[in-house]
């Protein structure tokens, strides 16, 4: 069973900007998208913080978030990176098979990565997470470099929109119906 100890911050900063954006976006109704919690089983509490201190995940996690953005259904994983070497091991073979099948119901499937030495976020394609994944798994690297992505896909924080996603969304579907053709 896998247990949890809290590593400080890590990776609160990225979820708190994406909150906040998706509270704009369901202010303006242009979406609305919910995070999702990962169930766990508290062991130890410090009973004078009330903090949990020690849990197990009661189950797999899918994504950090789902919900729709005018009408179409999408799912996304919020990912902090502090090279420019992603680690493929934050990605999981759960998490891709879960987002295969978001895909299959006609909704849109990706990572929303942050590269916090640049300062930069990233719009990973559920389509190119999955060709990195699968190099990994046919003995190649363990991981992709940025130099590997495409810069259309890079962004940066708004004032008022801390993470401004939906454009990219709309990259990937204007993608997708080139490819249909």
């Amino acid at each position: 069973m896998a247990t949890w100890r809290s590593r400080g911050l890590r990776g609160s900063t990225l979820e708190e900007f994406i909150n906040h954006t998706n509270e704009i976006y369901r202010e303006n109704e242009l979406a609305l998208i919910q995070k999702i919690p990962t169930p766990i089983t508290p062991i130890n509490i410090d009973k004078a913080t009330r903090h949990i201190t020690l849990a197990y995940f009661d189950q797999k996690s899918t994504v950090d978030y789902m919900g729709v953005v005018q009408g179409v259904p999408v799912c996304f994983d919020a990912k902090e990176c502090s090279t420019d070497t992603f680690p493929l091991s934050n990605i999981h073979l759960h998490q891709l098979d879960f987002m295969a099948g978001w895909q299959r119901q006609e909704g849109i499937a990706f990572f929303l990565l942050y590269f916090s030495a640049r300062d930069e976020f990233y719009y990973l394609t559920y389509d190119l997470a999955r060709i990195f994944f699968d190099r990994m798994e046919a003995g190649g690297k363990k991981s992709f470099r940025i130099n590997e992505l495409d810069q259309d896909y890079f962004f940066a924080s708004r004032p008022g929109t801390p993470v401004p996603y939906l454009e990219y969304i709309q990259r990937d579907l204007d993608r997708r119906a080139e490819d249909a053709l």
